[in-house]
């Protein structure tokens, strides 16, 4: 990925992961996101039980992959999985909106 494509989508996800959780919930759930690569990782944080430490539950990974950005989807396993039935696509807005209206509940339960 190259520098303005990572600035890029570093813009759109600081924007989505700041705005995504209303301001009431903020101490009870959080978004966050890694890139590394040309993987970007969606990440939804909790608190722990009965602890001051948050918990990281991978929601859903972008890879760029010829240009194009792909869906995967992660299992109990912990191995991710291309989700073959979304196009990949030029537009990772695009995709990102398709993991957060989630009609089929692959991402957000």
């Amino acid at each position: 990925m190259d520098d303005f494509t990572k600035k890029r989508v570093m813009k759109i996800m600081d924007n989505y992961t700041k705005n995504k959780i209303l301001k009431d919930l903020q101490n009870q759930l959080k978004l966050n996101y890694k890139i590394r690569g040309n993987n970007i990782t969606l990440i939804e944080e909790r608190p722990a039980f009965m602890s001051n430490q948050w918990v990281q539950l991978d929601i859903a990974q972008f890879r760029l992959d010829q240009g194009k950005w792909k869906i995967y989807w992660r299992d109990s396993k912990k191995k991710w999985h291309f989700i073959d039935d979304i196009q990949p696509d030029e537009d990772f807005e695009k995709q990102l909106n398709i993991v957060d209206n989630d009609n089929r509940g692959m991402f957000w339960g």
